[in-house]
């Protein structure tokens, strides 16, 4: 694998190892071993690489049977996926690896998006020794997004290895048994093609199951077909092949509709793969998760944290892609669900946070699905709305189609302001939205704000001003609307309020950025300085006007002006004192908290700059809700919240709202030492800083876009500010530990303590302790 593309920037550390920032060094090639593989027994690498040292130290590890998705490795490529686990009921017999897929879906609308349009299930194969199972050693190792281990019998042994290669989208398994396990086998076991909510809701009336998938022969490979009531199908295919003693098993999966060239396609790429041995088809594999993985850096002392972070990453690039449908509540893995869709009121926007701040903007499949998709989001608004306004609905499929827009059995459609009784929620699309801006925010690509935020949000925003009206105290209102989950339709739902205020806000920056003169300005300025305030009462923020907050509730949908929104953010002390009110009323009911909870609890608290309050809610989070596997369910297997985690920890790092990038501003005082670097930052800068003792030693920006750049850089003292030759840079001190440095595109600032020569090498931290590796270990 090449050394890392910004070569004037890291070069190569000592023999003590880590790897330098370069101030005026000349730059080295990278000497680590990025590209070959690990030994069989995956020993602890003496390498000095620090990518290698804290993702080989993440590894989960199974020495007990998982028995279920919240215990099992899972494996993924944003479209192809598959949990794995022992065959239920059948424990010391077969081990399942279920074959599940982001794009397989049912295509009948008139059954909207819960049935009718729901991602269907696909199957598994199970992989079945002669002897009985006595025992395993797995680990699934995140450098390699690998499966590799042992799994032991009363006749012998069967090593596996195995993955889903991240471009062919083809699950390889190669088993090599011991001579008592040569005739081990495996099956395929097509699932029911129904939409897995019938397991748990009644069905609406006239909705039937597809016809049961054939198995046939294709010249050595072979193929279950599913034929689907609406046309098209889906076909998984799959062929085994023998090189020496060791057997790999091809499987993949296709989807078409409504045309019936799945089997062409699914066959084509078995033939073509199960032409590549084994260590062929990992090469490529592999060289695509460590170039992955060195887009940024982060080492905090915490082993079980910095173990969860490193997962979070493996697993969103296993179940994201730019390309791939943005990710359904359990993302590739289906699994038994009341849930078989694309969820818009929290959990889109929450699974794709972290990949600004880990700087991995090549999975944001948000910006690019409402884009593609803007005509379906017009055909979900009630026809008196069609010609200027856009909503999303609830739930989706892949496309964006809802279906059932009227009917909450089929699918939550886009709500209507007034109406009762209550409808879904109104500022979804707005939410989602949100999401985009943070994604112009982090690459500055006028692109994406001219091309997809602007006009979507114009047309979100215009759906609301149909309905705010003027009150008896001149100021403007918004009638009954719903707020996720806590039940009743309010008036004035801060829910609603809080996502129009950021809206008209961000289109008159847009606006202004883009020049553009829109007629529609004036309006929205009107909003910004008539729009009522939010309802409060003595606990803090109301649901709306008609409903105070007096009950658990885990959705934080009437707290959205403080996170993710930051348009309240404590800068007086009233406003501080009404977030911690709201913030502490909230949490204080038990009962229906869930794991989303305490991730935007603990971003909260990062925000107020309580870094103990932080970490001691990511702590309740990872104590009752975390699986072994770091997966997480509720009624069924949803992804959101683990990946949420990962963001609660960024802005713990580093938050960089209202054009201030601050360093560090949310650290427990057990995080003393800290490492991060290629950290992304509104503005498009790229931070790498170190803290030591509890003192930050350094900070660096590399500026993308030539931003304005104003950073609270957490040093105490004098400071001294140099560019990437060493040569001191001018700066103003804005207050508030604050300095403003100008920096064009290409061009970096270092930062440090003034006269001080700190190491400059990105290095892994020391734990402060001992903590289990994630999986399933051996029992204590």
């Amino acid at each position: 694998m090449p050394s890392p593309s910004r070569r004037t920037v890291l070069a190569t550390g000592s023999a003590l190892g880590g790897t330098l920032l370069a101030t005026g060094l000349p730059a080295q090639a990278n000497a680590a071993d990025h590209g070959s593989a690990p030994d069989a027994s995956y020993a602890p690498s003496t390498s000095s690489d620090p990518w290698r040292t804290v993702l080989d130290d993440a590894d989960l590890v199974w020495e007990q049977m998982p028995k279920t998705w919240y215990e099992g490795p899972y494996l993924g490529n944003g479209f192809l996926g598959s949990g794995i686990y022992a065959e239920p009921g059948r424990e010391t017999e077969a081990v399942r690896f279920n074959i599940q897929h982001s794009e397989v879906q049912d295509h009948r609308p008139e059954f909207g998006s819960l049935f009718g349009l729901a991602r269907l299930p696909i199957g598994h194969f199970t992989l079945e020794p002669v002897g009985a199972i006595t025992g395993l050693d797995w680990r699934l190792g995140l450098r390699d997004a690998e499966l590799t281990g042992t799994l032991t019998t009363d006749r012998g042994t069967l090593t596996i290895r195995a993955l889903i290669h991240t471009t062919r989208s083809v699950l390889a398994v190669e088993v090599t048994p011991s001579k008592g396990e040569r005739d081990f086998r495996w099956v395929f076991h097509p699932a029911d093609a129904i939409s897995p909510r019938a397991a748990f809701k009644p069905v609406p009336p006239g909705y039937t199951g597809n016809p049961p998938a054939e198995i046939e022969q294709h010249n050595g490979v072979s193929a279950a077909v599913q034929p689907l009531l609406s046309g098209g199908l889906h076909v998984t295919a799959w062929r085994e092949r023998t090189l020496g003693s060791r057997r790999t098993l091809y499987v993949n999966v296709a989807h078409s509709y409504p045309k019936s060239t799945a089997l062409r396609q699914a066959l084509a790429t078995v033939r073509t793969t199960a032409l590549l041995p084994y260590d062929a088809l990992a090469l490529t594999h592999r060289a695509w998760w460590h170039a992955f993985y060195r887009k940024s850096f982060l080492s905090l002392p915490d082993a079980r944290i910095q173990r969860f972070y490193w997962i979070q990453l493996y697993k969103t690039a296993s179940a994201a892609r730019r390309d791939a449908p943005a990710m359904a509540t359990s993302g590739p893995w289906l699994e038994p669900t009341p849930w078989p869709a694309t969820w818009w009121n929290l959990n889109v926007q929450l699974e794709y946070w972290l990949i600004h701040g880990s700087n991995h903007l090549e999975l944001d499949a948000v910006t690019r699905s409402l884009s593609e998709f803007r005509d379906h989001l017009k055909a979900e608004m009630a026809p008196a709305y069609r010609g200027d306004s856009l909503g999303i609905p609830r739930t989706t499929d892949a496309s964006l189609v809802n279906g059932g827009a009227t009917d909450p059995v089929l699918g939550y459609g886009v709500g209507i302001p007034g109406q009762d009784p209550p409808t879904p929620e109104v500022g979804n699309l707005t939410w989602a939205l949100h999401n985009v801006w943070l994604s112009y925010r982090h690459t500055m690509d006028k692109s994406i704000l001219r091309d997809v935020l602007f006009p979507l949000l114009r047309k979100a925003v215009n759906y609301y001003l149909h309905f705010l009206e003027p009150g008896a105290d001149g100021k403007l209102h918004l009638p009954a609307t719903f707020s996720p989950e806590y039940g009743g339709n309010s008036r004035d739902c801060n829910y609603d309020l809080m996502l129009l205020t950021w809206g008209c806000r961000t289109l008159l920056d847009s606006a202004e950025l883009l020049g553009i003169d829109d007629k529609l300005a004036p309006r929205w300025r009107e909003v910004l300085a008539k729009r009522v305030a939010y309802p409060t009462d003595a606990n803090g923020f109301m649901i709306g006007a008609d409903i105070p907050f007096a009950k658990s509730h885990r959705h934080y949908s009437h707290l959205l002006a403080v996170y993710p929104l930051y348009e309240l953010t404590g800068d007086t002390s009233d406003e501080k004192a009404l977030i911690e009110k709201s913030l502490a009323h909230w949490v204080g009911f038990e009962g229906a908290l869930q794991g989303y909870t305490f991730t935007g609890a603990a971003s909260m608290s990062a925000l107020l700059g309580k870094g103990e309050d932080a970490l001691s809610y990511l702590g309740q989070l990872m104590t009752r809700f975390i699986q072994p596997n770091t997966m997480y369910k509720e009624s069924g297997p949803v992804i959101e919240t683990p990946l949420s985690a990962a963001q609660s920890v960024h802005d713990m790092i580093c938050q960089s709202w209202g054009d201030v990038i601050r360093v560090f501003p949310a650290l427990p005082a057990a995080w003393a030492d800290l490492t991060v670097h290629d950290f992304r930052t509104q503005g498009a800068f790229l931070l790498s800083a170190v803290r030591k003792g509890g003192r930050t030693r350094w900070v660096r920006l590399v500026s993308e876009a030539g931003a304005p750049c104003v950073v609270r850089h957490g040093i105490a003292g004098a400071i001294e500010v140099r560019d990437g030759r060493g040569r001191p840079l001018r700066f103003k001190d804005v207050g508030d530990g604050a300095v403003q440095v100008t920096l064009r595109k290409g061009e970096s600032a270092l930062i440090t303590a003034k006269g001080d020569r700190p190491d400059l090498r990105i290095a892994p931290v020391e734990p402060n302790e001992e903590a289990p590796r994630w999986g399933l270990p051996a029992a204590p």
